[in-house]
């Protein structure tokens, strides 16, 4: 018999009555119904019901046994009474009487319970992960989270693609984050970085003749975190191609994510239809680069029926350069309780408020009037032509923001998808996807300079001779795709040529000899033949986090940071001894108060 297990604790059934076994695994909950033992055994696979009563042998034994100890158990398998078969479990028409058993590990006070469905600290559960990944729902996230990749990997390879690995230390690089730097000590004063994604790698993959590439790759930022964001690490499925198209990254891409939502997605519909949507359309919609299009409203500029109104906060917005006003349709949302809620809403979010109309039976039963305060402001006639541009009727209602759209837009994203949750609009048995594209290639920055708003590496549209203009009205090949309200891909069609780029950095501020200095093997590699090229990078994590439908990207992690970047359960980040310093030649400065 096999030192531990003849059997896993998923495996037994009815053909095995009569059989000895051998299980091992940890005790998940312990019951005594007079006298009698009742042990669930629990391993990775599943749990067995195991028993013993006080003729047994080792029924001291058992007694002393706990929750979370890990034991070796050997017995008898038996049939359970009808009454009692449990359809629940793959072994439930069986328990086990315990002959034997050894403890293998025995367990102290726990500081979280594995069993039941009790609510722990964050910060507990980062300390203990090691307790908190037992559970059934971590233990299902993580199997689900291998399995994707392993689909991933095997619908990549489907492709004609294969699966390179690039360095994991490398050089500094803009990629829109802080870098985690690592000190050399062969070269001191020097340091290395952790790659924020493998991107000049795989470009260089091109050039040298591979032309499909793909890898599951660990990326390291120095983020703040935030619920679908890792502080320090995640993982990309990072992809790359020679000679192709915007599009035909698109038509890659797609049959490998919607096989793995189909396959994992637990019988959520998942749309066949991913429209592309430009970047300034999707601000203007639904006030994001990453639209939930499970929820059907759609915003929309009603600045003419405010122009010359006689509500004054909007008709005086309208006068100055620059501004709009946008409506956001509530369906079904028509009462002047939920209109106040709303409107408590942008307060809360930093605005002054939303104004508001909706449509009611008027009270001399004449017919439909319209409501609130900007309908009494802007009188019948336009309160009408809103309605009717919006497409709403009785029972329905509109909210209002106005503004430069930079001022409201985002506080506008989040009331659309407060109201289409509230409302009932949003439909989460389904899993809807849209390409953004056209994003521009350049913003303001801080000090009002010229910056890149996305990928540096991205070819303009138009490519050198767009970057004779506005550079805020520079369009580049890229492209993010949003699902369910997150960023799930973000990509480009890469710049591969050396006079163009150096033409894009030196409008962002960075001269050649600075382009040559930071990214000079990717230039020099550009002077030799290279292919166009393009690709993207699908977050695995944030993948995983929707199949599962969680909100916190920590519950399909194994080992997560918490919000402070800290490692609890390790103690990282740590102190490095004066002697590590030394051989650095390093000095740590005292933390300023």
């Amino acid at each position: 018999m096999h030192a531990y297990r003849t059997h896993t604790c998923a495996d037994l059934d009815a053909s095995n009555v009569g059989e000895t076994v051998r299980l091992a695994g940890w005790v998940h909950r312990i019951r005594d119904h007079g006298g009698i033992l009742f042990i669930d055994l629990r391993d990775h696979y599943g749990i067995t019901q195991v028993l013993c009563d006080p003729d047994s042998k080792v029924f001291k034994a058992v007694e002393k046994v706990r929750s979370e100890w890990c034991i070796r158990i050997d017995g008898e398998v038996k049939a359970r009474d009808p009454e009692l078969v449990n359809p629940k479990l793959p072994t439930g028409e069986i328990e086990v009487f315990v002959r034997d058993i050894e403890v293998l590990g025995a367990a102290e006070e726990l500081p979280l319970q594995v069993f039941g469905d009790q609510e722990y600290p964050e910060e507990t559960r980062l300390r203990y992960r090691f307790l908190d990944l037992r559970r059934a729902e971590m233990q299902k996230n993580m199997t689900l989270r291998s399995d994707v990749v392993a689909s991933i990997r095997k619908r990549m390879w489907e492709k004609d693609f294969r699966e390179y690995q690039t360095p994991i230390i490398t050089a500094s690089s803009p990629e829109g984050a802080r870098d985690f730097l690592v000190p050399s000590r062969l070269h001191p004063g020097k340091f290395y970085a952790l790659p924020q994604a493998p991107q000049q790698f795989k470009q260089l993959l091109m050039v040298s003749g591979f032309d499909k590439y793909f890898q599951i790759a660990p990326c390291f930022r120095d983020e703040d975190p935030r619920a679908d964001r890792s502080p320090t690490d995640f993982y990309q499925l990072d992809l790359e191609m020679s000679f192709v198209t915007q599009d035909d990254v698109f038509a890659t891409v797609q049959p490998v994510i919607q096989g793995i939502f189909e396959e994992f997605g637990g019988g959520r519909a998942v749309d066949k239809h991913w429209p592309q949507i430009t970047y300034a359309d999707a601000a203007l919609k639904y006030g994001t680069d990453k639209p939930d299009l499970r929820n059907p409203i759609e915003m929309q500029d009603v600045s003419e029926h405010f122009r010359g109104s006689g509500f004054a906060i909007f008709a005086k917005l309208l006068e100055q350069e620059g501004t709009e006003i946008r409506a956001i349709p509530a369906p079904t949302g028509g009462s002047r309780k939920f209109c106040d809620r709303m409107n408590a809403f942008a307060q809360n979010e930093g605005l002054p408020g939303m104004g508001y109309i909706f449509w009611r039976e008027a009270e001399d039963g004449s017919g439909m009037e319209a409501a609130g305060p900007l309908a009494k402001n802007i009188g019948p006639e336009r309160t009408e032509a809103i309605r009717t541009q919006l497409g709403l009727g009785k029972g329905d209602a509109a909210f209002f923001l106005g503004g430069k759209p930079e001022g409201f837009e985002r506080v506008a994203g989040l009331a659309r998808n407060v109201i289409g949750e509230e409302l009932n609009l949003t439909d989460k048995t389904r899993f809807a996807f849209a390409w953004i594209v056209d994003f521009p290639m350049y913003e303001k920055d801080d000090e009002g300079g010229i910056d890149f708003s996305h990928n540096p590496f991205s070819m303009p549209q138009g490519g050198m001779d767009a970057l004779d203009g506005d550079p805020l009205k520079v369009l580049g090949f890229q492209y993010d795709l949003a699902c369910n309200g997150y960023e799930l891909v973000s990509g480009a069609i890469r710049n591969h040529r050396p006079d163009i780029m150096f033409r894009a950095f030196a409008i962002a501020g960075y001269g050649e000899d600075e382009v040559r200095k930071r990214f000079g093997g990717m230039v020099n590699a550009f002077r030799y033949g290279a292919p166009p090229h393009g690709g993207c990078a699908l977050g695995i994590d944030r993948t995983v986090m929707l199949l599962a439908d969680e909100s916190n990207i920590r519950q399909v992690m194994l080992f997560p940071m918490n919000q402070r970047a800290e490692d609890l359960m390790m103690g990282a980040p740590s102190e490095p001894t004066n002697e590590q310093l030394r051989e650095l030649r390093l000095r740590v400065l005292p933390a300023e108060d």
